[in-house]
């Protein structure tokens, strides 16, 4: 395999090239301008040498007169010699040839092709004699008459390409070392500066390394997004472009041209490092992490790489949802274990009858919430839910009920799993408020009401706790957003955007506005306030999930209040 040339081999070659086609060129208009300037001095030249010998007394009486014809070779040769012309042929009207310095052309016919000259007009261009080149002019020699006797010749012989490439450019070589150490010096200093430039990098490693680049960019499964220092996108691969809902044209474009999400925007473009930040993109939970770039101590912009994390978050909830039922059920197994010692220290204290009364009134309220609860709940996924939260509220000293106006028939699979999702983070976060809020209080509950409206769910939660002041109703829903003040701070604020996400994607909504206290009758959906004479406090929130599908949600919502 042939090795390549490295840089300054290439810039050097292609300085040479150059170089030479300029010479070339500069050599081919010497010629021409030497060829050009040989014809005309040397044509005036000859004419003038032709027209001497045609005027020429000896040569007129040697052209008349056979007997003097002698007298024609020596006055020619000391022409030729005097004028320094290397041909001077004398000829009669017939053009054979009386004198010329090859003996061997004495008495031979002179071809004068074109030439007007026994016409008696004087002509000077290109001709043959012998097989040579010559530049010749021809003068007729006129007689006494005014009538053509003959004709003189002068010829100077034509130049080679060598003798005539000396002649143009004498200080060709010169030319040539100096126009080739110039660019043998300034290759060489090219190259080091590009390579300097390129970090030593050969142009056949740069490219390679832009292909692998790009292959790399575009075969990744997570989003990157490069800007400059004026928030100007650099490099962008598809995956990015999906999750961003970024135009294809979007690179070498500045962020403020896109018309991105204001929040959105402040993510990508803040001054500082971002980890795990979970930007809401449509009915999409996006992962942003943003790093500045820096060279040379500067900064130079920034990287943002981005992942999707919607069914990752999904089946974390789905996880939690789990897990509480677990604790649910260990709570109860706790709480059993309890009043089986109850029932044992009773059998042991021979209080059968209390023994019996005990075990009615444990096993009637407990068959009687689950049978209340499964009674209105037909989504065996949800009843079991509610049930294990109620557990749950019990262990925390809190009251979970379901509200009398609930009344949820079968749902798909998939809306099952949604409304899981939901309840099972709004209870959670309804008990920690009253859990955390109102320690001190005997009115600690957690009402949930399931009614279907409207061609599709409704969720009501409502709690005893704290509320929620009416200038954070916005924020709660923004992830990463908590009103509580503990725990993993990359995974506060989490629920409510899922809840969001969750409803938005359905086509339906969820929000927040302050409780009512508990309700004997229960709210119908719509209704504002139940009872003006109750005790004011807490939060409710309000959820709408539509049965089918989005793209299939076509139908006008009734407003929720």
């Amino acid at each position: 395999m042939r090795p390549r040339l490295t840089l300054a081999g290439q810039f050097l070659a292609i300085q040479l090239a150059i170089i030479v086609l300029v010479l070339i060129a500069i050599t081919g208009v010497s010629l021409a301008q030497a060829d050009a300037g040989f014809r005309q001095s040397e044509s005036q030249r000859m004419r003038a040498i032709a027209e001497t010998g045609a005027t020429r007394e000896a040569v007129r009486v040697g052209l008349r007169d056979v007997g003097n014809q002698g007298i024609l070779q020596p006055t020619a040769e000391s022409l030729r010699n005097l004028s320094g012309a290397d041909k001077l042929i004398i000829t009669r009207r017939d053009l054979r040839i009386q004198t010329s310095p090859d003996p061997a052309d004495i008495d031979t016919q002179l071809d004068i092709g074109d030439s007007p000259v026994l016409e008696g007009r004087a002509w000077t261009g290109m001709g043959s004699i012998g097989g040579e080149e010559y530049l010749l002019a021809h003068v007729p020699v006129i007689g006494d008459e005014g009538e053509v006797i003959g004709m003189v010749a002068a010829a100077r012989r034509y130049p080679d390409l060598a003798q005539r490439l000396v002649t143009a450019a004498p200080n060709l070589l010169v030319y040539l070392g100096i126009a080739g150490s110039v660019g043998i010096t300034g290759s060489v200093l090219l190259a080091r500066r590009v390579k300097r430039q390129t970090l030593g990098l050969e142009p056949t490693e740069i490219a390679r390394l832009a292909e692998h680049r790009e292959a790399i960019l575009h075969g990744i499964k997570e989003g990157v997004l490069a800007l400059d220092t004026d928030n100007r996108i650099t490099l962008v691969n598809d995956t990015a472009t999906e999750l961003l809902q970024l135009p294809q044209d979007c690179a070498h474009r500045r962020l403020d041209e896109l018309a991105l999400d204001p929040g959105l925007y402040e993510v990508l473009t803040t001054t500082a490092r971002g980890r795990d930040q979970v930007v809401p993109m449509g009915d999409r939970l996006v992962t942003l992490n943003r790093m500045p770039l820096v060279t040379d101590g500067k900064h130079a912009g920034t990287v943002t790489t981005m992942r999707d994390r919607t069914d990752l978050v999904a089946l974390k909830h789905e996880l939690d949802v789990t897990r509480t039922t677990t604790e649910a059920l260990r709570a109860q197994a706790h709480e059993f274990n309890n009043q089986l010692h109850v029932i044992t220290g009773l059998v042991e204290l021979g209080e059968y009858d209390e023994v019996s009364q005990y075990v009615n009134r444990i096993g009637g309220a407990r068959a009687r919430l689950s049978a209340d609860i499964t009674a209105r709940v037909a989504d065996p996924s949800l009843a079991a839910l509610l049930i294990a939260k109620a557990s749950r509220a019990a262990e925390q000293g809190a009251e979970l009920t379901v509200s009398q106006h609930t009344a949820l028939g079968p749902t798909s699979e998939e809306l099952s799993a949604d409304l899981v999702t939901v309840v099972g983070n709004l209870v959670d976060n309804a008990l920690d408020a009253v859990h955390s809020g109102r320690a001190d209080s005997t009115d600690r509950f957690v009402e949930v009401e399931l009614t279907d409206g409207n061609g599709g769910v409704w969720v009501r939660v409502r709690d005893s706790g704290p509320g929620v002041p009416s200038e954070l109703s916005e924020k709660i829903f923004q992830h990463g957003f908590s009103t509580k003040e503990s725990g993993d701070p990359t995974e506060r604020g989490l629920g409510l955007a899922i809840i969001q996400l969750i409803c938005a994607r359905r086509g339906g909504e969820v929000r927040m506005q302050a409780a009512a206290g508990r309700q004997q009758g229960g709210p119908e959906p719509g209704d504002e306030v139940r009872d003006s004479s109750a005790v004011r406090g807490g939060a409710e929130f309000i959820a709408y999930l539509p049965y089918g599908a989005p793209a299939e949600n076509t139908e006008e919502r009734g407003s929720v209040t």
